[in-house]
Protein backbone atom coordinates (compact mmCIF):
# COMPACT_ATOMS: atom_id res chain seq x y z
CA UNK A 1 0.00 0.00 0.00
CA UNK A 2 1.21 3.47 -0.28
CA UNK A 3 0.88 6.10 2.27
CA UNK A 4 2.48 7.86 5.07
CA UNK A 5 3.34 7.30 8.64
CA UNK A 6 4.11 10.59 10.62
CA UNK A 7 0.80 13.21 10.36
CA UNK A 8 -1.89 10.72 8.74
CA UNK A 9 -1.32 7.03 8.51
CA UNK A 10 -2.85 4.91 5.79
CA UNK A 11 -6.26 3.67 6.46
CA UNK A 12 -5.00 -0.20 6.48
CA UNK A 13 -3.14 0.09 10.45
CA UNK A 14 -2.89 -2.47 12.80
CA UNK A 15 -6.08 -1.72 14.81
CA UNK A 16 -8.43 -2.71 11.82
CA UNK A 17 -6.71 -6.31 11.90
CA UNK A 18 -7.51 -6.20 16.13
CA UNK A 19 -11.05 -5.02 16.54
CA UNK A 20 -13.09 -7.62 15.91
CA UNK A 21 -15.68 -5.45 14.63
CA UNK A 22 -18.54 -6.42 12.33
CA UNK A 23 -21.74 -5.48 11.10
CA UNK A 24 -24.13 -4.62 13.37
CA UNK A 25 -21.81 -3.33 16.59
CA UNK A 26 -21.05 -0.24 17.69
CA UNK A 27 -17.82 0.85 17.51
CA UNK A 28 -15.97 4.09 19.17
CA UNK A 29 -12.51 5.28 17.52
CA UNK A 30 -10.73 6.49 20.42
CA UNK A 31 -7.86 9.03 19.70
CA UNK A 32 -9.24 9.40 16.14
CA UNK A 33 -7.00 11.77 14.75
CA UNK A 34 -7.25 12.56 10.99
CA UNK A 35 -9.57 9.64 10.40
CA UNK A 36 -7.80 7.29 9.08
CA UNK A 37 -9.72 4.35 11.09
CA UNK A 38 -12.39 5.97 11.32
CA UNK A 39 -13.14 6.13 7.57
CA UNK A 40 -11.85 2.18 7.43
CA UNK A 41 -15.11 1.72 10.20
CA UNK A 42 -17.75 3.52 8.58
CA UNK A 43 -17.20 1.53 5.14
CA UNK A 44 -17.19 -1.64 7.10
CA UNK A 45 -20.09 -0.85 9.42
CA UNK A 46 -21.65 2.32 8.41
CA UNK A 47 -21.45 5.48 9.79
CA UNK A 48 -24.37 5.19 12.65
CA UNK A 49 -22.40 2.83 14.21
CA UNK A 50 -19.17 4.58 14.29
CA UNK A 51 -18.42 7.17 17.59
CA UNK A 52 -14.88 9.02 17.51
CA UNK A 53 -13.23 10.91 19.68
CA UNK A 54 -10.15 13.44 19.96
CA UNK A 55 -8.73 16.29 21.96
CA UNK A 56 -7.51 18.30 19.09
CA UNK A 57 -10.48 20.32 17.50
CA UNK A 58 -9.16 20.51 13.92
CA UNK A 59 -8.84 16.92 14.05
CA UNK A 60 -12.47 16.73 15.58
CA UNK A 61 -13.77 19.41 12.37
CA UNK A 62 -12.01 17.32 9.78
CA UNK A 63 -13.75 13.83 11.00
CA UNK A 64 -17.36 15.81 11.18
CA UNK A 65 -16.57 17.47 7.26
CA UNK A 66 -15.47 14.16 6.36
CA UNK A 67 -17.97 12.16 7.79
CA UNK A 68 -21.25 14.39 8.62
CA UNK A 69 -23.28 11.25 9.97
CA UNK A 70 -21.09 10.24 12.54
CA UNK A 71 -20.83 11.05 15.92
CA UNK A 72 -17.94 12.96 17.34
CA UNK A 73 -16.83 14.12 20.07
CA UNK A 74 -13.66 16.74 21.04
CA UNK A 75 -12.45 14.90 24.78
CA UNK A 76 -9.64 13.14 25.77
CA UNK A 77 -9.15 9.11 26.31
CA UNK A 78 -9.10 9.81 30.23
CA UNK A 79 -12.46 11.39 30.11
CA UNK A 80 -14.72 9.79 27.11
CA UNK A 81 -18.16 11.82 27.32
CA UNK A 82 -20.25 8.48 26.95
CA UNK A 83 -22.57 6.15 28.63
CA UNK A 84 -21.53 2.98 30.21
CA UNK A 85 -22.25 -0.34 28.46
CA UNK A 86 -22.78 1.31 24.81
CA UNK A 87 -20.61 -0.17 22.37
CA UNK A 88 -19.38 -3.11 21.23
CA UNK A 89 -15.66 -2.68 20.45
CA UNK A 90 -13.55 0.15 21.75
CA UNK A 91 -10.56 0.72 19.79
CA UNK A 92 -7.40 3.32 19.94
CA UNK A 93 -5.21 3.36 17.10
CA UNK A 94 -1.57 4.50 17.92
CA UNK A 95 -2.73 6.66 20.52
CA UNK A 96 -2.17 4.87 24.25
CA UNK A 97 1.43 5.81 24.10
CA UNK A 98 -0.13 9.78 23.95
CA UNK A 99 -1.96 9.13 26.52
CA UNK A 100 -1.68 11.28 29.68
CA UNK A 101 -2.63 8.62 31.63
CA UNK A 102 -3.10 5.42 30.07
CA UNK A 103 -4.61 2.99 32.62
CA UNK A 104 -7.36 5.85 33.13
CA UNK A 105 -7.77 5.78 29.08
CA UNK A 106 -7.93 2.36 28.98
CA UNK A 107 -10.42 2.02 32.05
CA UNK A 108 -12.43 4.56 30.46
CA UNK A 109 -12.81 2.32 27.22
CA UNK A 110 -13.94 -0.86 29.21
CA UNK A 111 -16.28 1.61 31.20
CA UNK A 112 -18.22 2.59 28.04
CA UNK A 113 -18.15 -1.21 26.62
CA UNK A 114 -20.72 -3.47 26.79
CA UNK A 115 -20.01 -6.71 29.02
CA UNK A 116 -18.23 -9.55 26.51
CA UNK A 117 -17.07 -6.82 24.19
CA UNK A 118 -13.96 -5.95 23.03
CA UNK A 119 -11.40 -3.42 23.86
CA UNK A 120 -8.60 -3.59 21.31
CA UNK A 121 -5.22 -0.88 21.12
CA UNK A 122 -2.32 -0.56 18.73
CA UNK A 123 1.06 0.94 19.53
CA UNK A 124 4.53 1.15 17.40
CA UNK A 125 7.36 -0.79 18.60
CA UNK A 126 9.70 1.92 19.14
CA UNK A 127 11.79 -0.33 21.32
CA UNK A 128 13.05 -2.75 19.32
CA UNK A 129 13.30 -0.89 16.23
CA UNK A 130 10.78 -1.72 14.28
CA UNK A 131 8.18 1.48 13.86
CA UNK A 132 8.25 3.17 10.95
CA UNK A 133 9.78 7.04 12.99
CA UNK A 134 12.83 4.33 14.04
CA UNK A 135 14.88 5.81 11.24
CA UNK A 136 13.96 9.14 12.03
CA UNK A 137 14.89 8.99 15.22
CA UNK A 138 17.89 7.28 14.29
CA UNK A 139 18.62 10.23 11.89
CA UNK A 140 17.82 12.98 14.98
CA UNK A 141 20.22 11.09 17.52
CA UNK A 142 22.87 10.92 14.55
CA UNK A 143 23.03 14.73 15.03
CA UNK A 144 21.53 15.65 18.26
CA UNK A 145 22.36 12.70 21.19
CA UNK A 146 19.79 14.82 22.87
CA UNK A 147 16.89 13.92 20.93
CA UNK A 148 14.20 12.67 22.47
CA UNK A 149 12.87 9.74 20.80
CA UNK A 150 9.85 7.74 21.95
CA UNK A 151 11.23 4.18 23.20
CA UNK A 152 10.13 4.88 26.37
CA UNK A 153 6.54 5.82 26.05
CA UNK A 154 4.12 3.72 27.50
CA UNK A 155 3.23 0.28 25.58
CA UNK A 156 5.98 0.97 23.57
CA UNK A 157 8.20 -2.07 24.30
CA UNK A 158 7.25 -6.10 24.30
CA UNK A 159 3.97 -6.97 26.50
CA UNK A 160 3.67 -3.26 27.86
CA UNK A 161 0.61 -2.59 26.15
CA UNK A 162 -0.72 -6.37 27.40
CA UNK A 163 -0.12 -5.02 31.36
CA UNK A 164 -1.89 -2.15 30.46
CA UNK A 165 -5.11 -3.76 29.31
CA UNK A 166 -4.79 -5.63 32.41
CA UNK A 167 -4.24 -3.09 35.04
CA UNK A 168 -7.64 -1.65 33.77
CA UNK A 169 -9.18 -4.83 34.12
CA UNK A 170 -9.71 -6.20 30.61
CA UNK A 171 -9.96 -9.95 30.55
CA UNK A 172 -8.47 -12.16 28.89
CA UNK A 173 -6.02 -10.11 26.51
CA UNK A 174 -4.12 -11.36 23.83
CA UNK A 175 -1.23 -10.10 22.01
CA UNK A 176 0.85 -10.05 19.05
CA UNK A 177 2.93 -8.11 16.65
CA UNK A 178 1.62 -6.85 13.28
CA UNK A 179 4.09 -5.89 10.13
CA UNK A 180 2.97 -3.48 7.64
CA UNK A 181 4.73 -1.82 4.70
CA UNK A 182 4.22 1.45 2.69
CA UNK A 183 5.77 2.24 -0.33
CA UNK A 184 6.76 5.48 -0.68
CA UNK A 185 7.74 7.29 -4.59
CA UNK A 186 9.64 9.66 -3.02
CA UNK A 187 11.82 10.81 -0.27
CA UNK A 188 9.66 13.94 -0.32
CA UNK A 189 6.64 11.62 0.64
CA UNK A 190 8.27 10.12 3.52
CA UNK A 191 9.55 13.31 4.82
CA UNK A 192 6.87 16.20 4.13
CA UNK A 193 4.67 14.65 7.12
CA UNK A 194 7.44 15.22 9.61
CA UNK A 195 7.15 19.13 8.95
CA UNK A 196 3.20 18.98 9.80
CA UNK A 197 4.13 19.30 13.65
CA UNK A 198 1.93 15.90 14.71
CA UNK A 199 3.21 13.87 17.54
CA UNK A 200 6.79 13.99 19.20
CA UNK A 201 8.65 13.81 15.52
CA UNK A 202 6.55 16.37 14.22
CA UNK A 203 7.26 18.59 17.73
CA UNK A 204 10.80 17.68 17.43
CA UNK A 205 11.45 19.36 13.73
CA UNK A 206 9.46 22.45 14.31
CA UNK A 207 11.23 23.32 16.78
CA UNK A 208 14.83 22.71 14.96
CA UNK A 209 15.91 26.35 13.14
CA UNK A 210 16.05 25.60 9.14
CA UNK A 211 19.72 25.01 8.98
CA UNK A 212 19.62 22.21 11.35
CA UNK A 213 16.13 21.02 9.66
CA UNK A 214 18.02 20.83 6.39
CA UNK A 215 21.00 18.88 7.97
CA UNK A 216 18.25 16.35 9.35
CA UNK A 217 16.49 15.94 6.23
CA UNK A 218 19.83 15.47 4.46
CA UNK A 219 20.85 12.74 7.15
CA UNK A 220 17.16 10.77 6.75
CA UNK A 221 17.86 10.92 2.93
CA UNK A 222 21.17 9.31 3.44
CA UNK A 223 20.06 6.81 5.31
CA UNK A 224 16.62 5.56 3.22
CA UNK A 225 17.14 3.64 0.09
CA UNK A 226 16.93 5.53 -3.57
CA UNK A 227 13.72 5.84 -4.38
CA UNK A 228 10.95 4.07 -4.94
CA UNK A 229 11.61 2.71 -1.26
CA UNK A 230 9.48 0.16 1.01
CA UNK A 231 9.18 1.06 4.71
CA UNK A 232 8.82 -1.93 7.26
CA UNK A 233 7.20 -1.37 9.96
CA UNK A 234 5.79 -3.30 13.54
CA UNK A 235 3.39 -2.60 15.51
CA UNK A 236 2.46 -4.17 19.12
CA UNK A 237 -1.17 -4.72 18.99
CA UNK A 238 -3.41 -6.20 21.91
CA UNK A 239 -7.11 -6.78 22.65
CA UNK A 240 -9.27 -8.76 25.49
CA UNK A 241 -12.77 -8.25 26.94
CA UNK A 242 -15.02 -6.78 28.93
CA UNK A 243 -15.47 -8.92 31.86
CA UNK A 244 -19.76 -10.53 32.22
CA UNK A 245 -20.15 -9.32 35.24
CA UNK A 246 -18.38 -6.18 36.03
CA UNK A 247 -17.23 -4.43 38.61
CA UNK A 248 -16.96 -0.50 39.53
CA UNK A 249 -14.36 1.29 37.88
CA UNK A 250 -13.18 3.15 40.32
Amino acid sequence: MTGSWAGTPSHSLPCSRTSSASPGQRVVDVGCGPGALTAELVERLGADAVVAIDPSAPFVDAIRERHPRVEVHRAGAEQLPLPDDTFDVALAQLVVHFMTDPVAGLLEMRRVVKPGGVVAACVWDFDEGGSPLSLFWTAATDLDARAPGEDSLPGTRRGHLELLLGAAGVEAVEHTELVIEVRHQTFEEWWQPFELGVGPAGSYVSALGQSQRRRLEERCRELLPEPPFVVTAAAWAARGRVAAARWPSS
